[in-house]
């Protein structure tokens, strides 16, 4: 029996969210962190985190520094993150300090840019309206404490 990998929705496939809106009238996604996290036995950490988190931060989350991080076993067949490895007691990747490292980094950055958006109250309301668009053009003109 063959095995069915599941794809993750396209940017194009995730393009069809950006017509919800929050209260405000700004992207539904507008005051939210992501990050991504990649495993496999295969190589594409970074392919795979730019066009998610390009995606992510398209429909309006907000992407910190270092929002990503990724293991990897050996290329082709073998283990994945967590995976049962015979003769140790550690799972697969659980020992890596290049992934331990970064996920503890992207955890804290996502944290703590939660925690600032929250503090104050997501994303000021004005330019980032579709609506208002036209408010905000000319940014000679524009008082960023008046919207």
């Amino acid at each position: 029996m063959r095995s069915r990998r599941r794809r993750a929705p396209s940017c194009t496939t995730r393009s069809i969210y950006t017509g919800d809106k929050n209260p405000q009238g700004q992207y539904l996604y507008y005051g939210k962190v992501a990050g991504c996290v990649v495993t496999g036995n295969e190589d594409g950490v970074k392919a795979v985190a730019m066009e998610t988190l390009y995606a992510l931060s398209h429909i309006g989350y907000t992407i910190p520094p270092q929002a990503d991080c990724g293991w990897l076993g050996g290329i082709g067949p073998g283990p994945s993150y967590g995976d049962t490895v015979d003769g140790s007691d550690v799972p697969a990747g659980y020992d890596s300090d290049f992934t331990n490292t970064n996920a503890t980094i992207m955890a804290w950055n996502l944290m703590h840019m939660a925690q600032m958006l929250y503090d104050r109250g997501g994303f000021p309301v004005g330019g980032n309206v579709a609506s208002r668009w036209r408010d905000a053009t000319n940014a000679a003109d524009q008082d960023p404490q008046g919207f």
